[in-house]
């Protein structure tokens, strides 16, 4: 039980120092353009990294995750909303599986 603990506050010291470190050594504003851009892309590259794969997984069919995934892309880069997009990606993955099942 103590081990758990023990990890449970290393855990919890290296989440806070990895946030606190940058306030700590970045004290005035971030006027570099190409710093600033890299920053801005920062949560969307994590919420693709984590995303994605489990996007791949989903349905327990590879080629309907695949199919799915390519359908709701086609969506986004036309500017479709994110409901529109989670819909048909859903709607398409479920076609492809019952497809699939009477194939």
């Amino acid at each position: 039980m103590t081990d758990y603990f023990i990890y449970l506050l290393i855990l919890a010291g290296s989440t806070y120092l990895i946030r606190a470190i940058p306030f700590a050594l970045v004290k005035k504003n971030i006027t570099n353009i190409y710093v600033k851009s890299f920053l801005s892309y920062i949560p969307y590259a994590v919420l693709v990294a984590m995303t994605v794969p489990s996007a791949f997984y989903a349905t327990g069919s590879l080629a309907s995750s695949v199919i799915g995934l390519f359908v709701g892309g086609v969506f986004a880069f036309r500017g479709k909303s994110l409901t529109v997009v989670a819909v048909i990606s859903c709607a398409t993955a479920l076609l492809v599986d019952v497809i699939l099942k009477f194939i």
